[in-house]
């Protein structure tokens, strides 16, 4: 019996045949390609010739090709379109995987992370809540569209919110019924945290208490010293310094907006605290009087097609890259695939996955199926970009959405325009805390003028947006952001704080605790709190590493200030230098170098306040 994993692709661009995989080939594949692995790398250590680069580190770049030809498919179903039988698997591969030539301890920490994601995943799954037509009280269109089609996906006749974020945020946002918001908003803090076989507080607490042994066997004092000694931070104090000078201006302007929106409550008559579940809602109130700005009038904007071929056309006039569709077999039909070119030679192949459905995990991500290499042979990357938005016929976004969007496809540039020596050090093979300045700065073009003229078309009637609206979607850009500036750090600090000092009591004290020190607002939680805190449990990835969104943000606003400068967003001479300093180089070059190199100097916090809406 032939394994379609292990055969050679005779597909379009050698993308996986997906159509032909199914979950009973992965573990044998992965058996033969571990071996193969193991084989090779006693070949060179086996090697009677004296060690040089070549018959060494580059010999090691390819020992794993055939690891990562069977785990790329895996990895892209197992995120974005998961079953019982590929769940299994997961928790089969990880331990071996982490044992590969690695210890005890890592292959115990990649278990839980395993575990912590399939839980977060399973309570979100299970968790929906059924709207009758007296429940949808001030729901725009839109979202009672997209709760009916979460509807069917639960096998219900009628609308139902799930905790997809791209159902639950606009759900708090709009829905005149205080009490179902708090249902709701428990719900979404409670993934994780339920109790039972899902509940994840024991998980984080054994894999803050396995990082901390690994670390200090490794000779550091804490996890978070030995994670960002290899970080452009360097150091927790650095991290530390950054969060907080930016946590007192923004805890100061949600606290201003509290009383506003407080005052707002009781004047509806509610003789409560403003409240957690109170706080989007009574905010885009205040946004529809204070800038005549409806998000029910926004959306019809920003149809899906629309902004994707935006997000195009940016790419195109920046980097002269050009999209074309084609049909690949993929995991899912809702994937849309492109082929990506620039001067009539073959740059990338693009997937773009971006409706929310049970079987992906929640949340936004940029991977590759394969990244860019030039050695032993040329190979160009296949880019796959993750999204959540919530389907409808037509799919419609927010401003945030958008931003998303956008953000992720910034992400896939870094993996397109790559154009390194060697696979490991490939498009976003560096430093957490540079990661994401390339998907940050391309949020920027998201709502130029020019482009939102041109691709913000109304769904109805293709009329353009108008100049009054974009200049009302401009005025209210740094709107409520001492809200999401606050839920943001606050996930952050905890984070940084659990990697420096372990607690040694219930995790969700130390978590109090956390917030307590630095003054949470009570109205304002956490954007990730422990038990669903994905970013840090699922996986290393951003552990004592979630502040690189504002060290990168630092970054990204004094870098589009270099565009902003000259009054052209896109001048070609920048954009070549930006491409030649940043998005080409990948993990090559120290990044302190690579942005020195595009701006001529290392940044301020001031651009960042600015831009946010923070600055005094």
């Amino acid at each position: 019996m032939t394994n379609p994993l292990l055969d050679a692709w005779d597909t379009p661009f050698r993308v996986p045949p997906f159509g032909k995989i199914t979950a009973a080939d992965f573990a044998p594949a992965l058996d033969i390609a571990m071996q193969d692995d193991l084989v090779k790398i006693d070949a060179i250590a086996q090697n009677p010739e004296p060690a040089t680069f070549a018959n060494t580190i580059e010999a090691l770049e390819t020992t794993s090709e055939l690891i990562h030809k069977v785990l790329s498919p895996f990895y892209a179903m197992a995120g974005a379109h998961t079953n019982p039988a590929l769940d299994a698997l997961m928790r089969e591969f990880s331990p071996r995987l982490a044992a590969h030539r690695l210890t005890e301890i890592k292959s115990r920490l990649s278990v839980l992370c395993t575990t912590f994601t399939q839980n977060v995943l399973a309570d979100e799954r299970d968790w929906f809540m059924e709207l009758s037509e007296d429940d949808l009280e001030g729901l725009p269109d839109f979202l009672i569209e997209a709760a009916r089609n979460a509807g069917k996906e639960k096998g219900v006749n009628g609308p139902v919110i799930t905790t997809s974020r791209s159902l639950i945020t606009p759900f708090l946002q709009f829905s005149a019924r205080r009490d179902l918001r708090e249902i709701a908003k428990r719900a979404w803090d409670a993934r994780g945290a339920n109790g039972g076989e899902h509940d994840n507080l024991a998980i984080a607490q054994e894999i803050l208490t396995l990082r901390q042994e690994r670390a200090e066997l490794l000779g550091y004092k804490n996890f978070a010293e030995f994670k960002l000694e290899t970080e452009m931070a360097k150091a927790p104090d650095n991290v530390r310094d950054l969060l907080m000078n930016v946590w007192e201006p923004a805890k100061s302007a949600a606290e201003r907006d509290a009383k506003i929106l407080s005052s707002m409550l009781h004047a509806d008559g509610i003789n409560d605290a403003l409240q957690t579940w109170d706080w989007r809602y009574y905010a885009e109130q205040r946004r529809k009087a204070e800038f005549d700005l409806d998000e029910a009038e926004i959306k019809p904007y920003f149809e899906l097609s629309n902004m994707i071929n935006a997000s195009f056309h940016v790419a195109g006039r920046l980097f002269g890259l050009k999209f074309e569709p084609i049909e690949l077999d993929l995991y899912h039909p809702d994937c849309k695939s492109w082929r990506v070119t620039r001067d009539d030679a073959d740059v990338a192949v693009f997937i773009g996955d971006y409706f929310a459905r049970g079987s992906k995990r929640s949340g936004a991500w940029c991977s590759a199926m394969r990244s860019q290499t030039n050695y032993p042979s040329p190979e160009i990357p296949i880019v796959v970009n993750v999204c959540n938005f919530a389907k409808g016929d037509p799919c419609l976004l927010s401003t945030d959405d958008v931003r998303t969007l956008f953000h992720e496809f910034g992400h896939a540039l870094h993996q397109m325009l790559s154009n390194v020596t060697y696979r490991s050090l490939s498009g976003t093979s560096v430093a957490r805390d540079f990661v994401e300045l390339p998907s940050q700065l391309y949020e920027h073009w998201a709502m130029l003028p020019e482009i939102l003229k041109q691709f913000a078309r109304h769904v109805d009637t293709d009329e353009s947006i108008s100049d009054a609206l974009i200049e009302r979607i401009g005025q209210a850009a740094t709107y409520d952001m001492g809200f999401s500036t606050v839920e943001y750090l606050a996930s952050a600090i905890v984070d940084l704080e659990y990697h420096t000092n372990v607690p040694n009591d219930d995790i969700m004290a130390a978590q109090s605790r956390v917030l307590d020190q630095i003054g949470m607002p009570r109205e304002i939680t956490m954007r990730h709190a422990t038990p669903h805190f994905a970013h840090v449990f699922a996986g290393d990835g951003y552990s004592a590493g979630y502040y690189s969104y504002m060290w990168s943000e630092v970054m990204d606003a004094d870098a589009f200030a270099a565009f902003e400068e000259i009054e052209n967003p896109f001048d070609a001479d920048l954009a070549r230098k930006l491409e030649n300093t940043v998005l080409s180089k990948g993990g090559s070059v120290e990044p302190d170098v690579l942005y020195t190199q595009f701006r001529g100097r290392m940044p301020g916090i001031n651009a960042l306040l600015q831009g946010r809406g923070l600055a005094t």
